[in-house]
């Protein structure tokens, strides 16, 4: 589950984190030493639990993080890979787990019952710092990396029509009405967050016989392959660059921002207050960019996401190997 979004999958996965339980957890043994981060090991004698979501992007962040910690001297336990965000999130209030990495819209609307986004990204994270304390758990500064909702189209289609823009996609669909066709998951064709909000926000009308429904994997192909115009995806998917897809920009900033930060069980920061300068210098690097080649390691070319995570946190010369 990429996210929860209503009250109805809110429940749902209440209901799911209260039957399954957590698993313990096993020891994270990455031969790692500082590289640009870590120096002098500050957290040398800490034991750190690090968790996430369960699918690709969020297990290559948590494996980041615990590769971190890791360098910094610290021992890591790896919780990585909890199903559903209500699970993950409820490890970290708890104290079952220490640190992951969450995205600020998933926090904002699914966690602390807010209707209404905010629009500027820097603002968005700053209210779910600001609102969350009061939860146990503190949000660090975030990445530019912003998981959300998008329209792409193929690089014939692009060259065909020309649209950069959601409002470019917008005139479209009032000069040649039959030009728009989409496919999109059955969620985003009935939320108002997703396609009703985005047409009301726009200004544009899509009638029905032109929006097919569809599981999010095989949108990405048919888009591909031209069988519909545009396609909903998420921006820091890895197939929009392995099938070589534009993506039009949210002129409107209708979309939620979904930028990912590391958020941290207070106690833990604050006996080990460390974790924020080991980590920051990530966080800084990740971007829409970053993730989708990331990404497209895993779900492309069927690596491994900790071993993706540790080939970047190598490369980028964050830690050493031995």
């Amino acid at each position: 589950m990429r996210r929860v979004r209503g009250p109805a999958a809110l429940a749902a996965v209440l209901v799911l984190a209260s039957s399954c339980g957590l698993t313990s957890g096993s020891p994270m043994t990455d031969n790692v030493k500082p590289g640009t981060i870590g120096q002098g090991e500050p957290l040398k004698g800490a034991n750190l639990t690090v968790a996430s979501k369960e699918f690709t992007e969020q297990l290559i962040l948590g494996a980041i993080m615990g590769i971190a910690f890791q360098a910094a001297g610290a021992k890591v336990i790896d919780r990585t890979g909890i199903q559903g965000s209500i699970g993950a999130r409820e490890a970290i209030k708890n104290g079952d787990a220490d640190a992951m990495y969450e995205y600020t819209g998933t926090a904002w609307i699914t966690y602390l019952g807010n209707s209404e986004p905010i629009p500027d990204p820097q603002k968005q994270w700053q209210a779910v710092h600001d609102a969350d304390p009061k939860n146990g758990v503190t949000w660090l500064p975030p990445s530019a990396l912003n998981n959300t909702y998008a329209l792409a189209m193929n690089q014939a289609n692009f060259k065909k029509y020309g649209t950069t823009t959601l409002s470019g996609v917008a005139a479209l669909s009032k000069s040649d009405p039959s030009a728009v066709t989409l496919c999109v998951e059955s969620e985003f064709a009935n939320r108002a967050d997703g396609l009703p909000g985005m047409e009301e926000a726009y200004g544009m009308h899509i009638p029905a016989k032109n929006i097919t429904q569809m599981d999010t994997g095989i949108i990405y192909t048919q888009v591909a392959k031209g069988s519909c115009t545009y396609g909903e995806v998420f921006t820091t998917d890895g197939r929009i660059k392995s099938m070589n897809l534009v993506v039009m920009k949210d002129d409107k900033k209708f979309f939620p921002n979904y930028n990912a930060a590391p958020v941290i069980n207070t106690k833990a920061l604050k006996k080990y207050p460390q974790i924020a300068e080991v980590i920051e210098p990530v966080t800084k690097k990740l971007n829409n960019t970053v993730a989708q080649d990331l990404n497209a390691k895993v779900d492309v070319q069927g690596q491994d996401p900790h071993e993706v995570a540790l080939d970047w946190m190598t490369s980028e010369g964050f830690v050493k190997q031995d």
